[in-house]
């Protein structure tokens, strides 16, 4: 068990020097999906991630249905429009 462990955080150690797989992939230009691999799509997927954090602490400090209704409905456009692949 102990060597298991040892083994755990040793490859955790090595893995933090090496790139991340994403950045090792290279999509193929035929691939429909292939705006989701460039860095402004993941730059604006960043955007959105913290847009639903920030809405999420506003739904937990203000707990009235209209409220989280009304704030997730918001945040959900919100998303979409910045994800839309034509702007």
């Amino acid at each position: 068990m102990f060597l298991a462990l040892i083994r755990f955080y040793c490859t955790l150690f090595v893995r933090s020097f090496q790139p991340r797989e994403s950045e090792i992939q290279i999509p193929d230009p035929d691939d429909p999906h292939s705006r989701r691999y460039t860095r402004r799509y993941r730059m604006k997927k960043g955007w959105v991630k913290n847009l639903w954090i920030g809405s999420s602490l506003l739904m937990i400090c203000f707990p009235l249905l209209p409220v989280v209704l009304a704030l997730g409905l918001l945040t959900s456009f919100l998303s979409f429009a910045i994800l839309d692949e034509t702007a």
